[in-house]
């Protein structure tokens, strides 16, 4: 049985909190606290953005979508960020799949209350303008990483990112959802993982990955990790 998500409180996601108490609590009566199941889609490429998601704890994934259904991730968001707030400033459309990548816990807005509050308020404006330019340097960096780098070191990279988001050197994640992130198919994420378990990197057992040597983890990862977290920095 999976273990229950803490819903916790909308004070959780970085970016709420780092509001004035005055624009919070506009935002507050229309925020709802939820927890959201791994894998489920919240939004396909070309569907209107009708809610927005300000996550507690977990992750949530940016897929871009091809002609021919294949999808390969270009951001990621945790507890730092915000899914859909580019709808405060009129943009209704989603132009990624979203997808849950670990059970979480979210506030979660409708898009009609999110501009409503934000056609009166800077700092929530300033908060859709500024993230969205940190997704679009993590779509950058990622791009750049997926045509340049090994698989090995965009699933070190990966697998750090994601426990960032959890908070936990432990992640729940099966060899299909991977292989789904990282663009490649399920056999070359069973040699990489066990090439990394032979390193003392990791323990992957039955859709578990557990962290044993993060340093070693870092060593195998591209340089991509550490600039991702440099840009996020110099964009918060």
């Amino acid at each position: 049985m999976a273990t229950p998500v803490d819903i916790g409180l909308p004070s959780d996601n970085k970016l709420l909190a780092a509001l004035p108490r005055h624009d919070f609590d506009r935002l507050l009566p229309h925020l709802s606290s939820v927890s959201l199941p791994q894998a489920l889609v919240l939004g396909e490429a070309g569907d209107e953005v009708d809610q927005i998601y300000f996550p507690h704890n977990g992750m949530l994934s940016l897929l871009t979508v091809l002609r021919d259904g294949k999808a390969i991730e270009t951001a990621t968001v945790g507890r730092e960020g915000v899914v859909g707030a580019m709808a405060g400033l009129g943009l209704y459309k989603s132009l990624v799949r979203v997808v849950v990548q670990m059970p979480m816990a979210c506030s979660r807005i409708a898009a009609t209350h999110f501009r409503t509050v934000a056609a009166t308020s800077e700092p929530i404006r300033n908060l859709c303008i500024r993230y969205n330019e940190v997704l679009l340097s993590q779509a950058r960096v990622t791009a750049a990483c997926n045509a340049l780098h090994s698989i090995e070191a965009r699933f070190c990279r990966w697998l750090l990112q994601s426990a960032d988001h959890a908070g936990s050197d432990t992640v729940a994640l099966t060899q299909e959802f991977l292989a789904e992130m990282l663009g490649v198919r399920r056999t070359s994420v069973t040699e990489v993982a066990s090439k990394v378990q032979a390193a003392g990197a990791i323990r992957y057992s039955r859709g578990v990955i557990r962290i044993l040597d993060r340093a070693a983890l870092l060593r195998l990862s591209c340089e991509c990790y550490e600039t991702l977290l440099d840009q996020s920095a110099a964009l918060a």
